[in-house]
């Protein structure tokens, strides 16, 4: 059974301040719990409706109905756990090989896709504008499948991190030039943009290698990609041989 304070405590947590000022997040499903449990990640707490995880203390489980799960969940549809963990400290960006930089990223479903993607292609560090959506925003940590126990992500100024950096700066543009025909660096930074604006004003001044992803349609007519789909094709070319 989950008392009235857990359940407090717990659905504070879709809160970005409430997740800040206990340093806890949340997480759901077998598989991302799974993959938290099996990293560094500490775990505060473990609640589901299953006997299962059995590798997990009892002092840190607890076995729960699907009603008291339903009181807790972030999800539209409660899966079988959630389990509460600490919130790492922040490690050093260390300046090497591709780093992926987000400017302004608002979709949770966006930032965690692009998270998987990272793992996927051996980014392991990404730095976020402190603009872009919280990485610990349960729907984030439900969208990342895991992955978030293996890229390392950092919220920082990007203008000044990027103004001082010594690695070269890639960004993508409608006007860029072609990405399948541009040879691209082991080494740098790939800037992704917001949503519905792009990379901002004041990063675009900084990138001197602008890519495109071309459109192929005999019309011409999509205006954009989503940003995730953009991320995908764009770190497909920087990791073929």
């Amino acid at each position: 059974m989950v008392s009235k304070n857990q359940i407090k405590l717990i659905t504070s947590l879709q809160q970005k301040k409430y997740r800040i000022a206990n340093k806890l997040f949340i997480a759901e499903g077998v598989k991302g719990i799974q993959e938290l449990l099996d990293s560094n990640f500490e775990l505060e707490h473990l609640y589901t409706t299953e006997n299962d995880f059995a590798e997990v203390s009892p002092n840190y489980k607890t076995i729960i109905s699907e009603s008291d799960l339903k009181k807790i969940t972030a999800l539209a549809t409660a899966n079988s756990c959630l389990a509460i963990f600490r919130m790492p400290a922040d490690k050093p960006i260390l300046e090497t090989g591709l780093i992926m930089a987000l400017d302004s990223i608002r979709d949770p479903g966006n930032l965690g896709t692009i998270v998987r993607l990272c793992d996927w292609f051996g980014i392991q560090q990404i730095i976020c504008s402190k603009e872009t959506v919280d990485i610990f925003n349960p729907k984030v940590v439900q969208a990342t499948m895991g992955s978030i126990a293996r890229v390392n992500v950092n919220y920082i100024d990007l203008s000044v991190f990027l103004k001082e950096t010594k690695l070269p700066l890639f960004g993508t543009f409608m006007d860029g030039d072609n990405i399948y025909k541009t040879e691209l660096s082991q080494e740098g930074i790939i800037i992704m943009g917001n949503e519905a604006n792009g990379i901002s004003s004041e990063l675009e001044i900084l990138i001197s290698n602008r890519l495109a992803i071309p459109r192929f349609g005999n019309l011409q007519k999509t205006e954009s990609l989503n940003v995730a789909t953009a991320t995908a094709i764009v770190l497909s070319e920087f990791r073929r041989e």
